[in-house]
């Protein structure tokens, strides 16, 4: 074979090679939260790397196709299919097509990779890996309260201590109300405050605002519109965002002025007050707490949102100081089951 027509040995953008010392530590890693998952009683599940397209939804953060952020095709019966691009819309068909046969609640596991066509960058992957943990047909709060004791559980199961990560954990809903509030009530504008929001640790406050109102150009010279807030409105969303404190107590007094008398508002208010209550009762600590600037970009959460993240200092391939960040993520979803079944099934995960 000429040279010319030799081809070029390289990797698809956003995808990593595994050698043998990371494939060993990640299943080391995966089977201690397996484990952890289990002593909690959930069982596994395993469902198919594809899905059909109209099942997979319009979810994803960034996009606003459903054809858009994940790798489709044509089958041969003409109809799209999809690489999954998480655990969770997968579970929500499951549920629906086996619902009968399920106990109630449904506890179940999973592990997998999960494919999502975006734009590559640091720490973000266009293949990897999850390790999903679900309640499905339960509407108590005691739900969410468990999954931040459980993610802080298998978090010092890994070998990270209570001092070295935090579960946070936000409402949807508050912030809803919030901009309900200030005049926001477009579903459309309201989708794209949260997802501003949720770019908080990646742009930080500036980019944030810019991404409030007009819009904002990265350094690539890709530019992403704005929600289109006036000045005032998004000064009360960046208020909101700046709310949080180690006192779940006092971020619940200070949410519940932000929203006045919204409705929407109130809810979200009381549900975090039925979390907070469920957390002391379980005698979960400082580990867990209720931080505003929480919204989690994936368009399915319904209320309640929690995030786990990694609160040492690290420094990264040049030396540089860097904190860890995030590194799983959650919120309740009483919604996604009832795209298949036209009935209320709450879900939590």
């Amino acid at each position: 074979m000429a040279r010319s027509d030799r081809p070029k040995a390289r990797r698809p953008a956003g995808f990593v090679d595994s050698p043998a010392d990371l494939v060993t530590e990640r299943a080391t890693a995966v089977e201690t939260l397996v484990g952890t998952y289990r002593l909690w009683g959930f069982e596994p599940l395993e469902t198919p790397a594809v899905e059909y397209l109209d099942a997979l939804g319009k979810h994803l953060p960034d996009v606003d196709a459903p054809d858009q952020g994940v790798f489709a095709l044509r089958d041969d019966d003409e109809q799209w299919i999809a690489l999954r691009y998480d655990l969770t819309a997968p579970l929500a068909r499951y549920v629906a097509e086996n619902r009968q046969s399920l106990p109630t609640p449904f506890r179940r596991y999973q592990v997998g990779p999960v494919w999502r066509r975006e734009k590559p960058g640091p720490g973000r992957f266009r293949q990897f890996t999850q390790c999903d943990f679900d309640t499905v047909g339960s509407a108590s709060f005691a739900v969410e309260a468990e999954a931040c004791a459980l993610l802080s559980a298998a978090l010092e199961a890994l070998g990270l201590p209570v001092d070295d990560h935090q579960v946070r954990v936000n409402d949807r809903k508050v912030l809803n109300g919030v901009l309900g509030a200030s005049g926001v009530t477009d579903a459309d504008q309201q989708t794209a405050v949260l997802r501003a929001v949720d770019k908080l640790d990646r742009l930080g406050v500036e980019g944030v605002a810019a991404l409030l109102g007009e819009g904002r150009r990265d350094r690539s010279g890709d530019y992403t519109e704005g929600a289109g807030l006036s000045t005032d409105q998004a000064d009360v969303v960046m208020a909101f965002v700046g709310a949080g404190d180690p006192s779940r107590e006092k971020v619940i007094a200070r949410l519940a002025d932000l929203v006045g008398d919204d409705a929407t508002g109130r809810e979200g208010v009381e549900e975090l007050t039925a979390i907070a209550e469920a957390l002391d009762a379980m005698g979960v600590g400082e580990q867990v707490v209720f931080d505003p600037a929480i919204v989690r970009g994936l368009a399915y959460y319904t209320g309640p949102v929690l995030e786990a993240a990694l609160t040492f200092e690290t420094v990264d391939e040049k030396g540089r100081p860097r904190e860890f960040g995030a590194v799983a993520g959650g919120g309740r979803y009483d919604d996604l089951v009832r795209r298949f079944t036209g009935q209320d099934v709450p879900a939590c995960g």
